[in-house]
């Protein structure tokens, strides 16, 4: 039942989300936009962009990948982007930045599809950061406020910035996040003498929903400058396909599990309720188009339109539904997820 809804689900996603092993590094890399430290060398390549929609769509023309790295003190990110004519125009923090060309990043630390961080950066080492309270088709709000307190950045141009007049070969990026600028999703657990406060960071095998986002827009030259061309969309590469043009759906997002392995001993270890959660959202999707239709939640899985909708409770009122489904693990445990109306995810105690 739950490989029926989840493979129904997929049918309208652009494919699987994809996965990334992030190792633990001894050495933190110099944070100065260049990725020829030693450290990174650890870090293998993600896999290159794809079009935000997916294989429906062309190729993009210009090569992005990403590496990941973690220690005790900070999420490592580094970026290398293909680019002949790098230029960029913004150079006050909180910008809406994707007006240039630019570099996202998207946390979803405890994959509940709330509570998530976005930043945005150009070639001039301009940042944006904020955090969702939760996605924008579900209400949002977005904090513009708020910031990474104690992030570092870098960007390494290999050309000229803002000169049309060469052939740049593209722009490098590195970013250094602190765990406990993740303060949202800190565990507090006591302290006194005997357990003075230590911080934070991911347990080995963490598993977090993450993305990665370029954007691109085609420029012309005007009176020796730079300038977007008139009337044409940006072009949105990604890494992790949402299947849809909008990156605030973070169940499509990719999956980054944390280890302190070897590369060579370590593996990637699927998450085990990932259909339930495919499922749960297929069935999300089709109660917010049911209820377009008939200006009520669907009061049973079968009335959303789900063919095979065994073991799916739906729980609703007026404004409000929750949705249960049991999936067992493959250590043969037993668990219970659900989906509320605003797509949020999270596993039910018992």
């Amino acid at each position: 039942m739950i490989a029926t809804l989840a493979l129904a689900w997929l049918g309208t996603a652009a494919s699987e989300p994809r996965e990334y092993l992030c190792f633990r590094t001894d050495t933190a890399p110099t944070i100065d936009g260049n990725l020829s430290d030693a450290a990174w060398s650890r870090a293998p390549w993600s896999e290159e962009f794809v079009d935000i929609e997916g294989d429906r769509r062309p190729k993009p023309r210009f090569r992005t990948r990403v590496k990941m790295l973690w220690d005790d003190r900070c999420l490592y990110i580094g970026a290398d982007l293909e680019e002949p004519h790098v230029w960029a125009t913004l150079t006050r923090r909180d910008s809406v930045i994707f007006e240039d060309n630019d570099f996202e990043v998207f946390l979803d630390p405890d994959g509940d599809n709330h509570r998530y961080y976005e930043l945005e950066l150009n070639a001039n080492n301009t940042l944006w950061d904020l955090l969702l309270v939760k996605p924008y088709r579900d209400g949002g709000p977005a904090v513009f406020h708020w910031d990474f307190r104690r992030i570092r950045t870098a960007v390494h141009v290999d050309g000229t910035l803002n000169d049309p007049a060469d052939t740049d070969r593209g722009w490098t990026l590195e970013i250094a996040i602190p765990w406990n600028d993740l303060y949202e999703h800190q565990r507090q657990l006591p302290q006194d003498d005997a357990n003075p406060p230590t911080p934070w960071r991911p347990q080995e095998g963490a598993t977090w929903r993450v993305n990665f986002s370029r954007v691109e827009w085609d420029a012309t030259v005007r009176n020796g400058r730079y300038a977007k061309v008139p009337g044409r969309p940006e072009h949105n590469w990604v890494w992790s396909p949402q299947g849809v043009i909008d990156m605030h759906r973070p169940e499509k997002w990719g999956y980054v599990q944390f280890t302190s392995k070897s590369p060579v001993e370590a593996t990637f270890v699927p998450d085990p309720s990932k259909q339930a959660r495919q499922a749960l959202m297929r069935f999300y999707e089709l109660s917010h188009e049911f209820r377009k239709r008939h200006g009520r939640w669907p009061r049973s899985a079968r009335e959303a339109g789900l063919r095979d909708a065994r073991g799916l409770r739906v729980f609703i009122t007026p404004s409000l539904f929750e949705a249960q489904l049991e999936t067992r693990y493959p250590d043969g445990s037993t668990h219970i997820w659900a989906v509320t109306q605003d797509s949020r995810l999270f596993e039910v105690l018992r």
